[in-house]
């Protein structure tokens, strides 16, 4: 069974952009990353962990203890295009974090049970 961003316009439209080897456009980067940041939310739902994409969008999800205020104790921070990299499998969890591409801290900050979103 195929997953709901498998058929949304916007995610699909922005990985043909990324395919093609250009970077979208403001508008669809935006909101193909906020659609596959609710969808990761939906997927591992919780408050564990914050998977930040700037300037566009934040999640809280897993299992674990739930994080309230202040710095969270477990973090992933991305940008816009190695999130859609991510959650689609075009990018490994392990290469994106060797490749610094990634930034994670705290012990439950490791997403890739979760990702691609497929």
């Amino acid at each position: 069974m195929s997953s709901p961003y498998n058929k949304s316009s916007l995610v699909v439209a922005a990985v043909a952009e990324l395919d093609a080897g250009r970077t979208p456009e403001r508008e669809l980067l935006r909101d193909a990353v906020r659609e596959l940041l609710a969808e990761l939310a939906r997927r591992a739902p919780g408050r564990s962990v914050e998977v930040r994409v700037p300037p566009y969008g934040a999640v809280q999800c897993g299992s674990g203890p739930r994080h309230t205020r202040g710095t969270p104790a477990n973090v992933v921070e991305v940008d816009p295009v190695t999130w859609i990299l991510l959650a689609t499998g075009r990018l490994g969890w392990a290469d994106a974090v060797e490749a610094g591409r990634v930034r994670a801290s705290g012990n439950r900050a490791d997403i890739s049970p979760y990702i691609p979103l497929e």
